[in-house]
Parts: C-alpha cells; sequence; structure tokens
C-alpha cells in the first residue's frame, strides 16, 4: 500500500534529471528529433535516452549541449565517469524486474 521513502526519493532524483535536461534542450533551441538527424541515430533515440539508458541517445545529447554525458544523468555514472554496469532498475520508466521474479510469477 505504502511506497517506499528511498524509492520515491530515488524516482524524484531521476524526474529532476530528466526536468533539467529537457530544460536545458530548451535553452540551447534543441529538440530531440533534431539531435537525432544531426548525430544520425534512429528516430526517438535521443528521446528514449532522456528516460532510460542508452549510450548513443547521451553522447549524442551531451555533445549537442557541449557537455559529458555524466554531468547529464548522474544516475547513471559513478562519480568519475564511468558509466554504471547494469543499470539500476529505477533507471528504467517502467522498472525492470530482477532476474527470477518473471519465473517465481508463473
Amino acid at each position: 500500500m505504502h511506497r517506499d521513502a528511498a524509492t520515491d526519493k530515488t524516482e524524484r532524483k531521476r524526474l529532476e534529471e530528466i526536468a533539467r535536461i529537457k530544460a536545458r534542450l530548451i535553452l540551447a533551441k534543441l529538440t530531440l528529433s533534431q539531435i537525432d538527424k544531426d548525430y544520425g541515430l534512429p528516430t526517438g533515440t535521443a528521446g528514449n535516452a532522456v528516460h532510460e539508458p542508452h549510450l548513443a541517445g547521451e553522447r549524442a545529447i551531451a555533445a549537442a549541449l557541449n557537455t559529458r554525458p555524466e554531468f547529464l544523468w548522474r544516475t547513471r555514472y559513478h562519480a568519475d565517469g564511468r558509466r554504471l554496469s547494469p543499470q539500476p532498475a529505477i533507471n528504467y520508466r517502467n522498472g525492470r524486474r530482477p532476474i527470477g521474479q518473471d519465473q517465481e510469477a508463473a
């Protein structure tokens, strides 16, 4: 019934991160579809990268904003700039279930 306070805090951080990135894109007068075209990405890649981990999309958005991906997506990178691997489930829109949970539900 009640949601975990730690999960709420993490989700809030992720949403704030997305809002910051969208604000920077607006200030730079860039669109995600424009970034896809400029960097030769399939349509929708940059848009998906804002919400879910996608290395090529993250790099393209960061390059368009003249920064590095680890400065835009702090939840996806270690403090030293290395990318988290595997990505935490909270970094995905609907969260990913841990391996084995599908089998238990069946």
